[in-house]
């Protein structure tokens, strides 16, 4: 509970420091990319050394897979049900199957379940959500907009240069050998930014107008994201009797509200960028309420 407050506080903080003057309007910017290139891949590889090969691992990314189908489907079905735009369509096929799992899914799952099931998190995302955004972000982008400066091979470049993807593949690498030193006691302090840079970064670029005319796919969007999709996957634990971190874990990652870079590409693709602002804001506020209903109901299986 106390890291849940500290996240709250963090995130409030950020919101109210876009008001002050001494704080220029790439502050998110700058914040976010300190969590990519430093933070983050610090945190990578200090609980990467700590995994130990299971087959506990092949759930967590796994079932980010089934979660992003599944929710993508729904997205479809609903879309096509109630014949929304196709600006509108492509915006809620990107972000609702694609969650921050990393920024703010880590600290999440690190308040909540501790430090030992951060390695789980990370393999969800990173060879889940991460890499769905450059296969399947790549073929939504391009079958919804016409904006040909964003490709697919332009994303997946992107991804094999991203620095937390090349943590995950140094940390596996570093498995494998040796260190003559210890570097835990550099990079412990490193890691130890991510929580108050990405949450501040987050809380900073909330957005509180949302146009009328976005309200209806705005809602559906975000309750197939929060409840619907985590619930199903509940079920799916529930009815396998997976009562593991792991399967908790992904459970809870599948909850986690809509991912901010594909938010950025999104927004850079004209494809219903007021949506994309509102999706992405205030689904990390309604998303502290929904985690921890799903914390509770998977604290009772």
């Amino acid at each position: 509970m106390t890291n849940l407050i500290l996240i709250l506080i963090l995130f409030l903080l950020g919101f109210a420091l876009k008001k002050h003057k001494a704080f220029p309007e790439n502050t998110p910017y700058v914040l976010n990319m300190l969590v990519v290139y430093v933070s983050l891949p610090a945190l990578i590889l200090v609980q990467i050394k700590k995994i130990e090969y299971s087959s506990n691992y092949v759930i967590p990314i796994l079932f980010s897979w089934i979660a992003m189908a599944l929710s993508a489907l729904l997205v479809w079905l609903v879309c096509k049900l109630l014949k929304f735009p196709k600006d509108v369509t492509g915006c809620l096929l990107l972000l609702v199957p694609l969650g921050n799992t990393s920024f703010f899914g880590v600290p999440m799952v690190n308040a909540f379940f501790g430090a030992d099931a951060i390695p789980y998190a990370i393999f969800y995302d990173q060879f889940g959500t991460f890499l769905a955004l450059g296969t399947y972000g790549g073929f939504i982008l391009s079958l919804y907009t016409s904006n040909t400066s964003i490709t697919f091979k332009n994303i997946i470049a992107k991804i094999l240069k991203f620095p937390p993807f090349i943590a995950v593949l140094i940390g596996l690498g570093l498995k494998q050998i040796s260190l003559p030193v210890n570097i835990d006691p550099i990079l412990n302090p490193v890691a130890g930014t991510l929580v108050p840079l990405a949450i501040l970064a987050v809380g900073f670029q909330l957005k509180v107008n949302l146009p009328q005319l976005v309200l209806k796919p705005f809602f559906l969007g975000l309750s197939l994201k929060l409840l619907v999709t985590p619930l199903i996957m509940f079920g799916i634990i529930q009815a396998l009797a997976l009562k593991t971190i792991a399967a908790k874990v992904s459970v809870f990652e599948s909850g986690m509200p809509p991912m901010i870079t594909a938010g950025a590409l999104v927004i850079a693709a004209g494809l219903c960028p007021e949506l994309a602002a509102g999706l992405i804001g205030f689904g990390l506020i309604f998303s502290f309420g929904s985690l921890s209903m799903i914390n509770w109901l998977l604290a009772t299986f």
